[in-house]
């Protein structure tokens, strides 16, 4: 049974699912050349691509179980940006995100990161969250790092972004990263041994 559209709160933030009502902050936001260029959203972003994710691809997604898109926002009501959780595989997530032009810098991405990844360690059943952005996505790379993912290494055209293929970086999160219990034993590869002297 697939979960029902729900609201997480964090130290500054609420996390709630998009509706009508913030068409207008999401297309707003989303003229943001950095957030067309960085993201696979369309590009231009017309309103009705806005239209179009609130009320048929989000909602899809809580429905299905594919996909838990939240909208990011200050208790008071401005949209700081938006979070997905994409099921890649039994067990795996992929976290996606893009913020809001004018709350880069407060570490609200970071904090929603972190809200949503123990939401899917401890209600999904989720022993995995992943991260990919395009290599040379600073920005979004400093809010993994910060919210504690390790880094894993670079997929070489791993990412269609408006088609072209380009290489990605990866890295994840894990359940004991944040002193969860994981769903299954998780058994790490030992360190390579080290290399003799002679």
């Amino acid at each position: 049974m697939e979960p029902e559209p729900l609201t997480l709160t964090s130290a500054r933030l609420v996390l709630r699912p998009l509706d009508p009502r913030d068409t207008d902050a999401v297309y707003t936001a989303a003229q943001d050349p950095d957030v067309q260029r960085w993201t696979t959203i369309p590009s231009p972003y017309l309103r009705e691509h806005a239209r179009g994710f609130i009320e048929l691809l989000a909602p899809e997604g809580w429905a299905t179980g594919s996909m838990f898109t939240f909208g990011v926002f200050l208790p008071d009501g401005p949209l700081t940006g938006v979070l997905s959780l994409t099921m890649r595989a039994p067990g795996t997530a992929e976290v996606g995100f893009w913020a809001a032009k004018e709350h880069r810098g407060h570490g609200y991405t970071t904090e929603a990161a972190l809200a949503a990844s123990r939401w899917a360690f401890t209600d999904l059943g989720v022993d995995r969250v992943e991260w990919r952005a395009e290599v040379g996505n600073e920005a979004s790379r400093a809010v993994a790092k910060n919210a504690g993912f390790t880094l894993e290494g670079t997929l070489r055209s791993a990412i269609n972004n408006k088609g072209v293929r380009r290489d990605c970086w990866l890295a994840a999160l894990l359940p004991s990263d944040l002193g969860l219990p994981s769903t299954a034993p998780y058994l790490p590869a030992p360190p390579p041994a080290a290399p003799s002297g002679g």
